[in-house]
């Protein structure tokens, strides 16, 4: 029987590349997101690419009515998940703390905290049950280090690597393994959702040196969970040759 993965934020981006990499790999997956037309793109490539299932969920993982209820219609042969990838995250501007928007503030908490910890819960007590199971967090080089004008993003990823800490101690009784993926600089709609559809500014992000992409971190991923049972990568921190940290990079100089 195949393992089943279910990958939060899959309608893009990091989501989106890990749920095709673990389909390639033979896992059953589980897609989630907020737009349903993308999920119903990325089912439709999955079933034309890969003989494995695909199941998709339409939910705002911001709302833990929508999470439980989403999760809990899953049919049965579904339900027992072996791999949960917390992945839907964001950041949204770029201001000092002294003139930031409360209402980016609130988004990235409600995104990359609660959203987190709402489908960990209704997952977890699954895995709990059967005494197995792996969560993958993904967590940022911004959660090792603050940096200018970042503070609200960087403080949910630093709650990110605690909330990994603490989930690998409760889950120790049960087997089951927790890793936190920390990416650095990966062209995705990272940049142009931070920069709320300014693409010039996105690009600028990504220019003078080469970022990761999508495909390296969904690597990572699946180093994670193909390791043997009794083996847990708990932390990874995957960046590009050209960063050294959350702000600093060596950009080539154009000619």
């Amino acid at each position: 029987m195949r393992k089943i993965a279910l990958i939060t934020g899959a309608t893009s981006g990091l989501g989106k590349a890990i749920a095709l990499r673990l389909a390639k790999e033979g896992y059953d997956v589980i897609i989630t997101g907020r737009r349903k037309e993308r999920l119903e793109e990325l089912e439709k490539e999955i079933e034309v690419k890969y003989e494995v299932r695909v199941y998709s969920l339409c939910f705002d993982v911001r709302s833990f009515d929508q999470v439980e209820k989403a999760i809990e219609s899953l049919p049965e042969d579904w339900k027992n998940i072996d791999i949960l990838v917390n992945n839907a995250g964001l950041a949204v501007g770029l201001e000092p703390i002294q003139s930031g928007s409360v209402e980016d503030w609130e988004r990235m908490i409600d995104t990359n905290i609660k959203g987190l910890l709402y489908v960990t819960r209704v997952v977890s007590p699954g895995m709990v049950a059967r005494q197995s199971g792996h969560i993958i967090n993904m967590g940022s080089i911004a959660g090792r280090a603050a940096y200018p004008n970042g503070a609200v993003y960087c403080a949910t990823k630093s709650a990110v690597n605690a909330l990994s800490q603490g989930m690998r101690m409760d889950m120790l009784p049960y087997g089951i393994r927790v890793t936190q993926i920390c990416p650095g600089a990966v062209e995705t709609e990272f940049s142009l959702v931070r920069f709320k559809g300014n693409q010039n500014q996105a690009d600028q992000v990504y220019t003078g040196y080469e970022s990761l992409v999508a495909d390296d971190i969904a690597d990572a991923v699946y180093y994670a969970v193909s390791q043997p049972a009794h083996v847990d990568i708990q932390d990874m921190l995957v960046m590009p040759t050209a960063q050294a940290s959350g702000n600093m990079f060596h950009k080539k100089e154009k000619k």
